[in-house]
């Protein structure tokens, strides 16, 4: 297929995912890979033909150890079958990779310039798959549709400052999108698949669990990304289920409010949410939950039911009213 239209986040041209990189990490060559895939010369070329200087603001750290790109396409467990979405393709590593795993993948590159020459990296290098890749030029955070079939799976390696809001929009978006894989900073990693009472439990981590299971698939070490990070990277892995009974804007609200001030109780948290303490104690106990408890404690399925209760009135002096 041709190219097609589209629209993703002006950070999500990568091949690596963190963010805070030194430009200056020498690559040294290594035997043109046979499956096709880039390794450390063939993407020093790629750089020096589009005289690209890997940015912070798009967050771009290609990948380049063919290992690694086998090892994630076999994590994601693709079938022959699926079609797949991936954000920030950048110089192709990962999409060279995923080609020969998959009916169709569609990438969405931000970078006018890696959307040009993706095609026809695919085609010199893979040109027996050349024709299962569509290249949007979008911004993924903006993106309203995907061309072609409907996406099942994404496989993507996202930056730090984007890889949450990123994952949830094309979850929210995609109902399609069966399961995923992306790669993304450890300590993001560590959030989005983190369980209730455990420390790195918040926002990230109801939320994803709002579309899917999600867990730790492993770690990516820093030097097979040029230029190398400062941060370490993780895969985190994510099967989509039913969402939980309720209304999800308003279970997203009630999340956003509990972990605003995660130290409080969810009676003082949510105060504001509420209308006041008095309305969100009451509410708290309609849902069954102790006033006391903090929202770490809180799984997606109980944001979900507190969201459902009933809205409290109450009068100018903050009681609860009747």
């Amino acid at each position: 297929m041709g190219p097609a239209s589209g629209a993703a986040a002006a950070t999500c041209s990568t091949d690596g995912g963190p963010l805070h990189r030194s430009a200056g990490a020498d690559l040294s060559a290594t035997p043109e890979q046979s499956d096709g895939l880039l390794g450390p010369a063939a993407i020093r070329d790629l750089a020096q033909q589009l005289d690209l200087r890997p940015t912070k603001q798009l967050g771009q750290n290609f990948l380049h150890d063919a290992n690694t790109i086998r090892r994630i396409v076999r994590t994601a467990d693709l079938s022959p079958d699926d079609v797949v979405l991936e954000v920030g393709p950048g110089l192709g590593s990962l999409t060279l990779g995923l080609l020969g795993a998959c009916a169709h993948v569609t990438a969405v590159e931000i970078d006018p310039r890696l959307a040009e020459q993706l095609p026809r990296t695919v085609a010199e290098r893979t040109p027996q798959w050349a024709e299962r890749l569509t290249v949007v030029t979008a911004d993924a955070l903006r993106v309203t549709e995907v061309p072609g079939p409907p996406p099942t799976a994404l496989v993507a390696n996202l930056p730090y400052n984007i890889a949450v809001p990123v994952l949830l929009h094309l979850l929210e978006l995609l109902p399609s999108l069966t399961s995923a894989l992306v790669l993304v900073q450890a300590e993001v990693a560590d959030r989005l698949a983190a369980a209730p009472g455990t420390a790195s439990y918040g926002v990230p981590s109801v939320k994803a669990a709002w579309y899917a299971d999600v867990r730790r698939a492993g770690n990516v070490p820093r030097p097979v990304f040029w230029p190398v990070p400062n941060v370490d990277s993780g895969l985190v892995a994510l099967t989509r289920r039913p969402a939980p009974p309720g209304d999800r804007a308003a279970t997203f609200a009630a999340v956003d409010a509990a972990f605003a001030t995660r130290r409080k109780g969810l009676r003082a948290a949510l105060a504001r949410w509420a209308g006041s303490p008095a309305a969100a104690e009451t509410r708290l106990r309609a849902a069954g939950i102790d006033p006391t408890t903090r929202g770490e404690q809180l799984s997606v399925t109980d944001f979900a039911r507190l969201a459902a209760t009933p809205e409290v009135g109450t009068d100018p002096s903050g009681a609860v009213a009747g």
